[in-house]
């Protein structure tokens, strides 16, 4: 008997990204979406659209001088839909028809925003695009007053504009030109610190960001908060030390920059991993122990229910946990007196080591594709697809048609999620009807 195919959360969020990538792709190929009038190929239409969607960064062409005013819309489009998720707004054109939002919808929004049950999640929704209105309106006019020292007010309000949405929503898509993101500003307070402040807020997830509102209220912060904040702030910190340490000799990095400018660049240099992909430092030119850092500030990646990628934050303070707790002969994994169940365990572990047979795998690829290239400038280009962070060494542009298509899939995968895309090729999960016998095993 044939078994019926269940359209159930995950696989509409597949093919909804699915669908908003291929509109993108086909309208970065009309004449009017570029400079030359020619439009986009295909593939490089796709890929540019995946990363917009994906909210990743990486690039085959620049997109300064590549896309005309129209195409840079539709990829700023793309970015603010992929970082808030099609569900999101397709709550907010329901609030704007006065459409009351249906349960199979509720149930969609909860899938799409990562949250831990459906109760006040149209809620949710509501707050999340004023928070994201009002957080993008503050790094515009911010961004905005800096660059018009630079340039002519309405450029300078349109870039403000255009980096301020890509930046929260962790895309890392800029329009400065020649594939120089904000480097001439690597030294600047004003730019360095709205652009951090957009990375982590962008980073942190939105549950995070309700909880932090609604704290004057309820004087309380939950689990997940608490662990998200303590989580970001060290790896952050670290981060920062760990580049700075690393570059503070290096003559094409951090040795030409005033102190204060070396604590700006060290610690841009650590948030943006997190995954927004602006950088203000040459990733080319970092150390390879630099590199290898970043490489794994990359697939730790953002937090649940955020713009980012990566496995998150919690995932992998959580496995940390785990280990920690076996180490000490403890059974239990306690974070701020509180147990973590074992199938949050089992998820964590099953987060990353899909995170890690998929950079493993486009890697290997890769270097079979790109034959000739440097090991690590292919490992960091999957990591960065895979985390959806958009920082490069350089290799994306030069990419065969097939490495393209890895790191599309790369791209797609890190975004969406391993455990969905694994959840939505399945035709339906069914519990154990009966379980085997205890078996053991030597580890170690």
């Amino acid at each position: 008997m044939r078994k019926k195919f269940y359209f159930d959360p995950p696989k509409i969020l597949v093919l909804g990204f699915g669908a908003i990538i291929l509109i993108g792709a086909t309208l970065l190929t009309l004449p009017i979406s570029t400079v030359d009038g020619k439009g986009l190929s295909f593939l490089n239409a796709l890929f540019t659209a995946t990363s917009a969607t994906c909210v990743t960064g990486l690039v085959v062409v620049d997109t300064g001088s590549t896309f005309t005013i129209f195409g840079q819309v539709v990829i700023l489009s793309m970015i603010q839909i992929g970082g808030l998720g099609f569900m999101t707004f397709a709550t907010l054109f329901a609030f704007l028809l006065g459409k009351r939002i249906s349960l199979k919808e509720r149930i969609l929004l909860q899938e799409s925003l990562n949250n831990l049950s459906m109760e006040g999640v149209v809620r949710l929704a509501r707050r999340i695009l004023i928070f994201t209105a009002v957080i993008e309106l503050t790094g515009a006019m911010l961004l905005s007053i800096r660059f018009s020292f630079d340039m002519p007010i309405g450029k300078a309000i349109y870039f403000g504009i255009f980096h301020s949405i890509s930046l929260f929503n962790n895309a890392g898509f800029d329009i400065m030109g020649d594939f120089r993101s904000l480097t001439g500003y690597v030294q600047d307070p004003v730019v360095n610190l709205t652009v951090d402040a957009l990375i982590v807020l962008g980073g942190i997830g939105f549950i995070v960001l309700n909880e932090l509102f609604e704290y004057r209220q309820v004087r309380k912060l939950s689990l997940h908060t608490k662990v998200v904040l303590l989580t970001t702030a060290v790896l952050i910190i670290a981060g920062t030390i760990g580049i700075f340490a690393l570059e503070y000799m290096n003559p094409k990095t951090l040795k030409p920059l005033s102190f204060l400018g070396k604590i700006l660049a060290s610690s841009f240099q650590a948030i943006t991993p997190r995954t927004a992909g602006a950088n203000t430092l040459n990733i080319g030119d970092m150390t390879q122990s630099s590199l290898f850092l970043i490489i794994f500030l990359m697939f730790v990646g953002a937090s649940p229910g955020s713009t980012g990628g990566g496995i998150k934050t919690t995932t992998f303070i959580t496995l940390i946990g785990a280990v920690w707790s076996q180490i000490r002969g403890k059974e239990d994994v306690i974070f701020y007196r509180q147990r973590i169940v074992y199938e949050t365990i089992y998820k964590a572990l099953t987060v990353t080591i899909s995170g890690l047979f998929i950079v493993m795998l486009v890697t290997m690829l890769l270097t079979i594709t790109e034959h000739g290239k440097d090991f690590l400038m292919i490992l960091f280009e999957a990591t960065s697809a895979f985390g959806t962070v958009g920082l490069s060494m350089g290799l994306t542009p030069d990419l065969s048609p097939i490495g393209r298509l890895l790191i599309i899939f790369a791209m797609f995968a890190g975004r969406v999620g391993p455990l969905t895309i694994a959840f939505a090729v399945t035709i339906r999960r069914n519990p154990d009807a009966f379980r085997y016998p205890k078996g053991k095993i030597m580890i170690g």
